[in-house]
């Protein structure tokens, strides 16, 4: 199928179900589509996306973690290092099993990992599968993967205060350590960004 065929397929696909769909330029993109899901004031926004030179549709959704609940892990990991990283391994385990492709922008702590300042979790379909099912599926389980990790860090640090904290991948994007990652790079670097209720940000790192 065409890309500009397989575009505007997903964007029926999408309005038809009553999701906003807004345009994003990207030269690293054949097309780059900004999905709201679910269509409700609390949805987050959603990247999907077909990287040039390749038969594949990326669905990805970045989140910046409070600041007030990056201060709550901080003092997790000062007053008890093994039970914080033991709770960063269930994390890494729970998305792991929940078979999406994640990255995890930990902050960079001289000693030990510093807080779980954002994450972006993504999904690829390639040309031969892609179906109004399966966008709407992989819509669905990325949202419901992030209410997961969402739900956990109020759970166990608190609402927080209402204001994303910082991110040090980003601030410092080529001078720290490389993002963690289950997936491996690629080498079309592609653009996602999250403007949803839990917090703001941007995430320029590979979609996988």
């Amino acid at each position: 199928m065409a890309t500009d065929d397989m575009e505007e397929r997903i964007r029926e696909w999408l309005t038809s179900e009553g999701l906003e769909v807004k345009v994003r330029e990207d030269p690293r993109a054949d097309f780059h589509l900004l999905v709201r899901y679910p269509p409700t004031k609390h949805g987050h926004v959603f990247n999907v996306l077909s990287p040039k030179d390749r038969n594949l549709l990326v669905i990805s959704s970045v989140t910046q973690v409070d600041e007030g609940q990056q201060n709550e892990m901080s003092k997790h990991s000062v007053d008890d290092s093994n039970g914080w990283e033991e709770w960063l391994h269930e994390t890494r385990l729970h998305l792991t099993r929940g078979h999406v492709d994640w990255v995890l922008h930990v902050g960079h702590g001289k000693d030990k990992p510093g807080p779980l300042q954002a994450f972006n979790l993504s999904m690829p379909i390639w040309f031969d599968g892609v179906t109004q099912n399966e966008v709407m599926q992989t819509l669905r389980k990325l949202w419901l993967s992030k209410l997961s990790i969402i739900h956990e860090i109020k759970f166990s640090y608190g609402p927080g205060v209402g204001r994303p904290g910082p991110v040090d991948d980003w601030e410092k994007r080529g001078k720290g350590p490389k993002e963690e990652s289950n997936a491996p790079t690629s080498a079309s670097k592609v653009e996602t960004d999250e403007t949803g209720g839990f917090g703001t940000g941007f995430d320029p790192s590979d979609w996988v």
